[in-house]
Order: C-alpha cells, then structure tokens, then sequence
C-alpha cells in the first residue's frame, strides 16, 4: 500500500509502473467507492502505460479531513498527489465524482492534463434538492439506508441478480465507507458546476457513459459532450453507473483507443 500526505491529509493510492514516453493514467472514482473499481481495466492496460489510482478524501482508506467539502477540495488533492510524483501532462480517467474533478483539474491546472476520459459524469451533476435529501438520510441513518437505492442506479439488473458474489462485495465497498466523507462528497458534487468551464476545455476528450446508468443517464453525458469543443462520445452497452465494474473489456479498449493516438503524437 501506499500513501502520500497531501493538503494536510493522507492519501491513499498506487502507482504502477509503464514504459518511459507514455501518458500517465490516472484515474479518479465515483463517490461511495475506492480505487478498487478500476482493477479489471487497468490489469488489460498494465505493462502498457504508467498508471496512479488513488482513494479521494472521506474514502477508502485515505483520510477524511475537514467536512464538508467543496469540489476544490478534491482538485487540490489530486493536483497534490501528481506534484508529489512531478506528474504533468497525464491522461485523467474520471467516473462520476471523478469526472467533476477531472474537469475541475483542467480548469485549475492545466499544465497536469494531457486529455480526459469522463466516464458516466457531467458538467452537473443532480440537484441541490436531491443532494439535500441524500445527506440528510445518510446523517440520521448513514449509508446502508440509501444503498439499495444507490445499487439501483449503480448497476444493471443482470449484475445485482442475488446469486452475483460480486453485487454483494460491491454493496458492503458502499455501505463501509466513511458516513462522514460520503456526506461531504455529497456537498462537494451538489455545488459543482462546470457548464462553464466545460466550453473552455482544449484537449482531447472522451465521454462514456453506460447505456443503463441510472445516476448520470446517456441523454445528461450526451449534452456534456455537445459542451466540449470536439469531445467524443461512446455509450457501453449492458452496462450501469460503473462499467469499469460491468463491461470492463470494453472500457478498456475504448480508453486503448482513444489514448495510443495521443502516444503517437496525434
């Protein structure tokens, strides 16, 4: 394991290692979950691109600090954590959450992003009213209480068949997440609005979205993309609000796709 203090907080992360003259990947999770959802994608990538993949504060087993947050709080971190290794120019792979600070690292520091990959996000993302009511449930009677609910919205009816050993893994990575880091990453994307922003973003970018996401559905991503000055847009099949989760193979290769381009100086 690894860890690394930034902003007055720990992070926990991992650093892979990959051939020199390729773009780092680094990818960036969805909120309620740690950077073990991107496994089945970066064991198809690994050997082929230098990687970091990090818990964002209040999750997973990086520290959760002062709540609530803003989504500047979650760029600094980031922006942190790549200063520690002198990162610059590298690929950001963002779901959900993550795509709000994949977005929010562009507009902060630039110098950091070589190209985005936004997957199942959006310039905004719900409402306050819903975000409201999302926090207070978690505050009376914490995360278990929305779970199923959540899990809806997350995943596929195929994957949350009862007899899925992987659905249940995945529901208790939910629920045993920090009540407190969860609420205020709730604060953090109810304040988020990068509609803006979005217009000003100047380099490669790749919106993905699964076709049974429940959370940020294809329509909310496609408008996103039709923000961003020649974004690209790919929609999963048979898959929900994590198909690095579902459809693995098929992340993976449209990210292979997307990035050797800019390998090769395209």
């Amino acid at each position: 394991m690894q860890f690394a203090r930034v902003n007055d907080i720990t992070l926990h992360h991992q650093v892979i290692g990959g051939p020199e003259g390729r773009p780092v990947l680094v990818f960036a999770n969805s909120l309620g979950t740690d950077y073990r959802i991107w496994r089945d994608v970066i064991v198809r990538l690994a050997g082929d691109f230098p990687m970091i993949l990090y818990d964002k504060r209040g999750h997973g087993l990086s520290d959760v600090g002062q709540a609530p947050y803003s989504i500047d709080d979650h760029v600094s971190d980031l922006a942190g954590l790549l200063e520690v290794y002198a990162v610059r120019q590298a690929v950001i792979v963002g779901l959900s959450v993550g795509g709000l600070i994949a977005q929010g690292l562009y507009a902060a520091r630039p110098d950091l992003v070589r190209a985005l990959v936004l997957c199942d996000t959006a310039h905004r993302i719900g409402t306050a009213e819903a975000w409201d009511a999302r926090i207070a449930a978690v505050e009376r009677d914490g995360i278990e209480s929305i779970a199923d609910t959540v899990m809806e919205r997350w995943f596929t009816p195929a994957f949350r068949r009862p007899e899925n050993t992987a659905y249940h893994g995945y529901w208790n990575m939910l629920v045993r997440q920090p009540a407190v880091g969860y609420a205020a990453t709730c604060a953090a994307i109810r304040d988020a609005d990068f509609t803006a922003a979005a217009k000003r973003i100047a380099v490669p970018t790749l919106l993905v979205v699964g076709d049974q996401d429940g959370s940020t559905p294809p329509d909310l991503v496609l408008a996103t993309a039709k923000l961003i000055p020649g974004a690209r847009y790919e929609v999963i099949p048979d898959a929900g609000h994590i198909p690095c989760v579902e459809q693995p193979e098929a992340l993976a290769a449209i990210l292979r796709a997307f990035i050797e381009p800019l390998t090769n100086g395209e």
